[in-house]
């Protein structure tokens, strides 16, 4: 809600909404932090313009005021900073960007999403205020804590954030057996599914997803190749072929194996040796502890997991209630009854998820759902 310091204007409500869309800009670069925008607007009577934009840089140093208010420099004094998450309030390597801001001189900061790190919930706008600054709170921070999910959910859960990404066709498919992978979406949508990837910090699939499609799961859009997030292969028994294209490719970009503690010492030597890391994991009744597994990944600093397969995968995610967010790609052909039922379908939806986007990418259906609560 907005706070004392008055109600947000229109005005604040389209440049956060721009704030909110440059933040995505490093979306699963900035490691543990948070991609979080600012952008330093002022109004000398002709009307709003900005004079300083920010985006948490990759790494996650520096933060993204201090990048506006650098950008901006005098122009600051007097202006109006957007902020898609509340400032810092604790002091580190660096000043807390409250103080930055204060310091700057700036006279008003619109704030978006709340932080639940202690050192800042209600920090940051405290000090904002002590410094003489008028603070308002809560503008879109629906759509702003949207952004940043991934470092939300690690806060408050101590666990990644988990989209399911399914692709079903007409029938309810999401494959057909013996056949690898099967297209059932367009050129769009896979586009659209490769900008996902680059804001991911790892991609998880299943060993029968990669024996079945050996896939390579990069991404692949021009320009945004060196954007490909860390790969994760739920292979308990250390079956992945030393010839597929997760291991040709693991020197290149991350490739991580999730094996259990009686795996084949030989099989392990000979994935290290082509630069496979492993994930050591803790199983329970002969399958891989799925809870424990994301508490390691979030200690590794992995604010967001892409589930891409296989079906057994997904539907053990579901039933541990870990998968947070579904992204559903709907294509117009048919399968037949050889086909593999998808765990999920527009019809058939987990209780507990509610959507909150649907668009078209050409021909393919694209619904978006996020658990409650």
């Amino acid at each position: 809600m907005p706070s004392e310091g008055g109600s947000p204007s229109g005005t604040d409500r389209r440049f956060m909404a721009a704030a909110i869309r440059l933040s995505r800009r490093h979306l699963g670069l900035t490691a543990t932090n948070p991609s979080v925008a600012t952008l330093i607007v002022r109004d000398d009577g002709q009307g709003p313009y900005i004079v300083g934009s920010g985006v948490t840089a990759i790494g996650g140093r520096p933060h993204a005021e201090t990048e506006a208010l650098a950008q901006a420099g005098e122009l600051a004094r007097g202006a109006t900073a957007y902020v898609t998450l509340e400032p810092c309030a604790h002091h580190g390597r660096t000043p807390p960007c409250a103080e930055a801001l204060v310091t700057a001189g700036v006279a008003r900061v619109v704030g978006g999403a709340s932080d639940p790190d202690p050192r800042v919930s209600g920090k940051g706008y405290a000090i904002l205020r002590e410094g003489g600054v008028e603070v308002v709170e809560g503008v879109l921070a629906t759509e702003a804590a949207d952004a940043m999910a991934g470092y939300l959910t690690r806060s408050l859960k101590k666990r990644p954030e988990v989209v399911l990404k399914i692709a079903v066709s007409a029938d309810g498919k999401i494959g057909r057996k013996g056949e690898g992978q099967i297209a059932i979406t367009g050129e769009i949508a896979r586009r659209q599914v490769h900008l996902m990837r680059a804001e991911a910090d790892a991609i998880l699939i299943g060993i029968g997803t990669a024996l079945a499609d050996d896939p390579e799961l990069t991404c692949r859009l021009p320009g945004l190749e060196q954007r490909s997030p860390a790969r994760i292969v739920l292979d308990r028994n250390l079956r992945l072929p030393l010839a597929s294209k997760l291991v040709a490719t693991a020197r290149q970009v991350p490739l991580f194996v999730v094996a259990g503690q009686d795996a084949d010492g030989g099989r392990r030597e000979a994935l290290a040796a082509q630069g496979v890391r492993f994930l050591g994991a803790e199983t329970y009744d002969g399958m891989i502890a799925l809870p424990e597994l994301m508490e390691d990944l979030a200690a590794q600093g992995m604010m967001s997991v892409l589930v891409e397969g296989g079906a057994r995968t997904a539907a053990t995610l579901l039933e541990e209630g870990l998968v947070d967010r579904i992204a559903l790609l709907n294509g117009p052909g048919t399968i037949g009854a050889d086909g593999i039922d998808s765990p999920i379908t527009a019809s058939q939806l987990p209780e507990g998820f509610r959507e909150i986007r649907r668009t078209r990418f050409g021909d393919d259906g694209y619904v978006e759902f996020t658990r409650n609560g």
